[in-house]
């Protein structure tokens, strides 16, 4: 089964694949244990966490017959670069505003 290459925000597009970034930010959970919390086959959370590993989110390590997924910083950092641009941008955009609304108060 081909996993399709997605973006950033493709990636977290997806509500299942924002609950299960959200239960492993408790702690690691095996892929049965993970897959506990939806309804859906098997193969489908498979393929999500397939996308959750590709994109940098997660890593999946095997611990005896059980494999466990845990949460990784490498997606997350794309995301909050492209989230630092914006908060710059409005950063600059309101020390603009500030500088204009000083400069026209009375002394």
């Amino acid at each position: 089964m081909a996993i399709p290459t997605l973006d950033t925000f493709q990636v977290i597009g997806d509500p299942s694949r924002r609950k299960m970034l959200m239960l492993l930010s408790n702690d690691s959970l095996t892929i049965n244990s993970l897959a506990e919390n939806f309804d859906m086959s098997r193969p489908a959370v498979s393929k999500h966490i397939k996308i959750l590993e590709t994109a940098g989110f997660i890593s999946i390590t095997d611990m005896g017959r059980e494999r466990y997924c845990m949460l990784k910083k490498d997606g997350f950092e794309e995301l909050q670069a492209w989230l630092n641009y914006f908060d710059e941008f409005w950063a600059s955009k309101l020390k603009k505003l500030e500088n204009l609304l000083n400069s026209k108060l009375p002394n």
